[in-house]
């Protein structure tokens, strides 16, 4: 495999993800979506960040992550509280208990959407290829990305 083909993948993962997400009572704007599961990974990597550091780590627009956290708050993902150094900035932290949203968000599976991408409903063949994205997620969790970014 090489950048191409594994850039490639990671697309057709991020599709089959975005297919199996629960989205009653959300927009049905892609690009939001993943606007949203970007802040929410970062926020989780770095809780107490402003907009704009968030901004800067991620590299959406200001305005995306200030809709995106928004968002987050409003489905109880994420707190927010005035910057007590500058009451001016909005710091963001992970919510300290998941809400309802969250949790339905979370206990979503992926069969139906993995099947789907395979064009297939044989239920080994869609475990055995959810097994194998179980084992490569273990290994590149969240923080290989602050390693490839040498934070």
């Amino acid at each position: 495999m090489n950048g191409v083909e594994l850039f490639l993948l990671s697309r057709t993962l991020m599709k089959i993800g975005e297919e199996s997400l629960p989205m009653d009572g959300l927009s049905d704007q892609p690009g939001s979506v993943r606007s949203v599961l970007i802040v929410v990974s970062d926020v989780r990597a770095h809780p107490g960040s402003a907009i704009g550091e968030i901004a800067g780590r991620t590299g959406l627009p200001q305005s995306a992550v200030s809709v995106a956290v928004a968002r987050l708050r409003e489905a109880g993902a994420v707190t927010t509280e005035a910057d007590p150094r500058d009451r001016r900035r909005v710091l963001i932290h992970p919510s300290p208990e998941l809400s309802p949203r969250v949790e339905t968000v979370r206990a979503a599976s992926i069969d139906a959407a993995v099947g789907t991408a395979l064009g297939t409903d044989d239920s080994e063949r869609i475990g055995e290829v959810v097994r194998l994205l179980e084992e490569l997620a273990r290994h590149l969790t969240p923080e290989a990305v602050a390693r490839l970014r040498g934070e």
